[in-house]
């Protein structure tokens, strides 16, 4: 498994019509905005892209349009997590047919399944297809299911198309702990933190993030990568307060904070599907002062 993942990878979020419909154009517009603007790879569709509100065949779409706007420029991975098992199987086999470069899986959703229910959950998974796979932790998203080192462990000796984890703990001691026991067993395995948390993940070896912040400073987000890998521990620390700050703002009313900061950008992209909430417009010139006040207007693309 020869897929390399590195720097500032995006997420996008779902682009949508004022009836709420899948908005396609403007989301293949999207991704391509992602990859001018120095993406590293595509990962669709995460939570901030909207995947538990969005139908079976609204994401096989999504998964279509991903593949056709990158045109092989950067890795396309296909989130295929779903609240039925043999959705993400159906989702799996879908991304391995349309040409996507991986899929992305979080442990099962709800039910809080013990560890060796998720060890066979990912087993399954990824021996359903020929693609890599990259695994996706986050406790705090799903109430303390996570994946341990002992767990990472298991899976990496089985699966030998696991090549990456997404790891959005963002708690410093497991994520070395996990570090340590994934490269000892497969020294080339990616570890990517969640979102930016890039300062306190890359000296312990991550090698990039899955934006949040990337859908409205790209270069913000390339910056602080590049002063981590650089060793410019100052600058890095800098930025990443910066960064830490949007964070908080966005994931107020997530993913629709995101949204309505893309329409301050000149990005819209329509509304949050129910029953998440839109940004208003009182939000929206919220976030614009927010934006403002940290120096992103003016330094960062707007429209697309």
């Amino acid at each position: 498994m020869s897929l390399i993942l590195k720097g500032v990878m995006q997420s996008p979020v779902t682009p949508l019509k004022d009836d709420f419909s899948l908005d396609v154009p403007t989301y293949e517009r999207l991704v391509d905005f992602h990859v001018r603007t120095g993406a590293t790879a595509i990962s669709w569709p995460h939570h901030k892209g909207e995947s538990l509100n969005l139908t079976i065949a609204e994401r096989k779409r999504g998964a279509e349009a991903s593949v056709k706007a990158v045109a092989g420029r950067v890795p396309v991975s296909i989130h295929v997590s779903a609240l039925a098992v043999e959705d993400s199987m159906e989702l799996a086999q879908h991304a391995q047919q349309i040409g996507a470069d991986a899929i992305i899986a979080i442990t099962p959703y709800f039910w809080g399944p013990s560890p060796d229910a998720i060890y066979d959950y990912f087993v399954r998974l990824g021996t359903s297809v020929d693609l890599p796979m990259i695994a996706y932790n986050s406790p705090s998203y799903l109430e303390g299911v996570e994946i341990t080192a002992e767990l990472i462990e298991r899976l990496l000796n089985r699966l030998p198309n696991l090549i990456a984890m997404k790891e959005a703990s963002f708690n410093s001691e497991k994520f070395m702990e996990i570090s340590r026991i994934a490269l000892k067993v497969r020294p080339a395995f990616s570890i990517v933190a969640g979102v930016e948390f890039l300062a306190p993940s890359v000296p312990l070896g991550c090698v990039g993030s899955y934006s949040s912040a990337g859908a409205i400073c790209p270069n913000l987000c390339t910056q602080l990568f590049d002063a981590c890998i650089t060793g410019q521990s100052a600058k890095a620390r800098e930025l990443q307060f910066k960064l830490a700050r949007l964070w908080d703002l966005f994931r107020d009313q997530y993913p629709s904070s995101l949204k309505g900061g893309m329409v301050v950008m000149g990005r819209p992209v329509g509304p949050t599907r129910p029953p998440l909430p839109t940004a208003t417009r009182e939000r929206q010139a919220y976030i614009a002062t927010q934006l403002e006040e940290l120096g992103i207007i003016d330094t960062e693309p707007h429209g697309w």
